[in-house]
């Protein structure tokens, strides 16, 4: 019989698991480390929230805080039913907690980032083994690729979509795994090890395929289905019983009704009709919340018919090559996943042939679709899943040619930007930087419907306003160099994290320098210590939807019905909405009246407004970026006094 003083004896088996444990506990919280510094070190303006659909989404979740209508969006008082609710609802909840400011409207997508790159790294090391590292390498190549970084960026759902979408494949395989096969944890004994739960995974399935459905629509449903389908259909289980059993097929389908079913039905009772499968997109036509979300946003969009058109679309080739790019550094890395053994003998080999199924189902599903750039983000997770796997295999196997030649491949690249980064730098080094950056810019305004379609702008010149940037970016690639040809896959691997968080703020801070030209913050600040007057947006919404963010205030869109408001602009239910849309003779006849108004445009309508009214009648209050604030001289004599008549006409 033991005594107090005497030490309790500890078997093996349990120091080993706790030890295990630990290891993984160190390398989640590095993953998390890395991520959190890339996109909270991130959260902060400048760079200010950008014109387009960055400020757009930030101002539809003030609008909808503001109002207490949290089933249909708003923009300047026109209802918005392009896109589903939830990441509106989560700006707005972080604007209550914190205030209506750029930074809280950024924090769900930070959130969301850093939590995807801890799932990953979970699901690696529960498929590949916890002592191979596995885990860390996932979740480290997720955290510092180029995509994922450059598309949260901008406030859209696609991070929070890919969130759920890989909780839904891991969900998917844990339900459907028998425990406790998990590679690396062979010594555990602990009878909770060998519960597998397939209830409690089938219900997160569901959730996850619900909350999706609340973030981006029915794509969130598609892509996890599909993909599932065509694993089951490989490894013969798809007419299994048991497969179906284990899924609760039922009991899912009402937890994803429960959650995903209300708002819907809310919405088209709220902007009826309620049912409408017309097959037809065009101006002036209104049928319903049903009809604009569901067929004009999926299915005209999918067959490239939605009206209105504007959108472009990513030749079907670039889109699937444009991810090496996207997951740079680690793509160099796919050969080396290649040469990984994908039949579904054991956890590991499953794993990798439903991230394949995963990531294959998805590019071939919008390759018969318009596509953007960012439509593949929800494959990040899959493709780092499988980096991590051929990563870990360094300490497994002596078969890592691959991996040393993607680490020789990365560090020689590196070492070329460097030097092409040390040439642009040497080459501006005595030219001048008068104003902004958008005077060395060259516009190429048919590109801009492409995520980087203002890369096209760049100039030599502009490189000189971005010296800072280039320094950064710089020693990032230098660090990559050097490090990458470490003989210790390791330390490459390392070399290639940090140099991916540099270059990462490196980004950021050039992204501050392009603030004048991406956004028109400075235009609404000059308007906010203006005196009171009535604002003019001339062109559609989107052109300076940063102006409605930071001065917080309506305006009259010139010649603006049309793109994203068109069609709300017919719904019955908001009569006030077409009020908002002047034409060039209402333009002309307000500019001329007695009450103050501003009007905001670029350079390139800056003659036709001109010619409208007279140059000689625009009084520039504020330039920027190649954007100009003007009004129609009566500000300093009068405060905001509207006849009637105007009043009556317009609002």
């Amino acid at each position: 019989m033991q005594t107090l003083e005497e030490p309790v004896a500890i078997r093996p088996e349990v120091q080993s698991d706790v030890g295990r444990r630990a290891k993984r506990s160190y390398a989640e919280a590095a993953v998390v480390l890395i991520a959190a510094t890339i996109f909270f070190g991130c959260l902060l303006a400048p760079p200010a929230l950008m014109d387009d659909v960055d400020a757009v989404h930030a101002q539809i979740s003030r609008n909808m805080l503001d109002s207490h209508d949290w089933t249909i969006a708003h923009l300047d008082g026109v209802p918005y039913m392009e896109k589903a609710p939830l990441l509106y609802w989560m700006m707005a909840l972080s604007y209550r907690v914190f205030g209506v400011h750029d930074w809280a409207a950024r924090i769900p997508i930070a959130l969301a980032a850093v939590l995807l790159c801890w799932i990953v790294a979970r699901y690696a090391g529960w498929a590949f083994g916890r002592q191979t590292g596995a885990g860390f390498y996932a979740g480290v190549a997720l955290a510092t690729c180029c995509g994922l970084f450059l598309f949260t960026r901008i406030l859209i759902p696609d991070v929070m979509l890919s969130l759920c979408i890989c909780l839904s494949f891991w969900s998917f395989q844990r339900a459907l795994e028998r425990e406790p096969e998990e590679p690396g944890d062979h010594g555990s004994h602990h009878p909770s090890h060998h519960r597998s739960h397939p209830r409690r995974w089938a219900a997160l399935l569901a959730v996850s395929l619900a909350v999706g459905v609340l973030l981006k629509g029915l794509i969130a449903l598609v892509v996890p289905v599909g993909g599932a389908l065509v694993y089951l259909a490989i490894t013969r289980q798809l007419f299994s019983l048991r497969t179906w059993r284990r899924l609760h097929v039922f009991s899912g389908a009402l937890i994803f009704l429960i959650i995903a079913a209300p708002w819907h039905i809310i919405a088209a009772r709220a902007m009826p009709p309620i049912f409408d499968f017309t097959m037809h997109s065009g101006p002036g036509e209104y049928h319903g919340f049903f009809w604009f979300y569901f067929m004009n946003e999926h299915v005209l969009r999918f067959l490239g018919l939605r009206y209105p058109h504007d959108y472009n679309t990513v030749p079907r080739l670039l889109f699937w090559l444009m991810n090496l790019l996207w997951l740079f550094p680690w793509s160099f890395y796919f050969p080396a996943a290649a040469k990984l053994s994908y039949k579904p003998v054991d956890r590991a080999g499953r794993t990798r042939l439903l991230a394949l199924c995963w990531a294959g189902f998805l590019l071939l599903f919008f390759t018969f679709s318009t596509t953007q750039e960012y439509y593949s983000m929800p494959i990040y997770p899959a493709l780092a899943l499988l980096v991590g796997s051929a990563l870990a295999t360094a300490k497994l196997s002596s078969e890592t040619r691959w991996l040393r030649i993607g680490s020789r491949t990365i560090a020689s690249l590196s070492a070329a930007a460097a030097a092409v980064i040390g040439v642009i730098l040497f080459r501006v080094r005595s030219l001048p930087t008068p104003g902004d950056i958008s005077k060395a810019l060259q516009q190429h305004p048919e590109a801009y419907t492409l995520s980087l379609g203002h890369m096209g702008d760049l100039t030599l010149q502009s490189f000189a306003y971005l010296r800072t940037p280039l320094m950064i970016a710089g020693v990032a690639f230098v660090i990559g160099a050097v490090g990458g040809w470490s003989i210790v896959q390791h330390r490459a691997v390392l070399a290639f994290a940090v140099m991916m968080v540099l270059f990462c703020h490196a980004s950021r801070s050039a992204l501050a320098v392009f603030d004048p030209y991406l956004s028109s913050r400075p235009l609404a600040t000059a308007l906010q210590h203006a005196p009171e007057g009535r604002l003019i947006i001339d062109g559609e919404y989107y052109s300076f939807s940063s102006v409605f963010f930071y001065a917080n205030r309506t305006a009259l869109l010139l010649n603006g019905r049309r793109d994203n408001l068109e069609y709300g602009s017919y719904a019955p239910q908001s009569p006030g909405a077409p009020r908002v849309f002047i034409d060039d003779a209402d333009f002309a006849r307000l500019w001329g009246s007695a009450a103050p108004y501003y009007v905001l445009t670029d350079e390139t309508r800056l003659a036709q407004l001109g010619a409208l009214v007279g140059p000689q009648r625009l009084h520039q209050v504020a330039a920027s970026g190649g954007k100009f604030l003007f009004t129609n001289g009566m500000v300093t004599a009068a405060t905001l006094h509207t006849d009637a008549k105007d009043n009556g006409a317009l609002w």
